[in-house]
């Protein structure tokens, strides 16, 4: 009995030595622990702050997209938006738009209304062919008529008769004027009626225009020539 409890004595201080030995290691090891726990909760926490720099980045532009928006939302954020295309400017072969024509020029531009060739009789011109003496008074034979439409190589329009010739009483003490080629002047000159009678007499059926005006007694006491091409 004594022999066999020698033995285990001596195993229990071989024991103690070792654990007396160990124990160095046990706290190398205890603080390689302590060490690593720490640079994990150093890096737990930087951890966030990383992770808010990451999400603030997309949220910058978005207006603060959270961190766990998906990429579809990012992608559909960030689409831009398409402009509509500016309208092509009209212009030449430089490419300038071409300037709106001025009121004046559409005026301008604007055809001439037609000629009426419907004019209404005129009441107070006459064409003058002759005159006649016969029942001891002056009278013009006259043939009435109205303004025709002026050809494009003319300088006025044309008097058109209409109707017979007709008697217009006329007042020896008339006023009358004159211009060609009854006188030499393109403005009308005053003369006789004599003066006009003769060159009646000289030139018959001629048609010149003139315009009269009649006296209270019915007769012509004015008569002016109008000018015709």
């Amino acid at each position: 009995m004594a022999h066999t409890s020698k033995p285990r004595r001596h195993r229990s201080g071989a024991v103690l030595r070792t654990a007396v030995g160990s124990a160095p290691a046990v706290a190398v090891l205890a603080l390689a622990l302590t060490l690593t726990a720490c640079n994990a909760d150093g890096d737990a926490a930087a951890s966030p702050g990383g992770a808010h720099t990451a999400a603030a980045e997309p949220g910058a532009g978005t207006g603060g997209t959270a961190p766990g928006s998906t990429a579809a939302g990012t992608a559909t954020s960030a689409k831009p938006v398409a402009s509509k295309p500016a309208a092509k400017p009209v212009g030449g072969a430089g490419g300038a738009a071409s300037p709106a024509p001025s009121a004046t020029a559409a005026a301008s531009a604007a055809p001439s209304p037609a000629c009426d060739h419907k004019m209404p009789i005129s009441p107070d011109e006459v064409a003058v062919y002759r005159y006649t003496p016969e029942g001891g008074s002056l009278s013009l034979i006259v043939r009435y008529g109205n303004w025709g439409c002026a050809p494009a190589d003319s300088d006025g329009a044309p008097f058109v008769t209409v109707g017979k010739e007709t008697y217009l009483p006329m007042d020896q003490a008339a006023y009358v004027t004159a211009t060609n080629p009854v006188v030499e002047s393109s403005e009308n000159q005053h003369i006789g009626v004599q003066e006009f009678l003769d060159w009646l007499e000289a030139h018959p059926n001629s048609g010149l225009v003139f315009k009269y005006h009649l006296g209270a007694d019915g007769a012509v006491d004015r008569l002016d020539e109008v000018f015709t091409p």
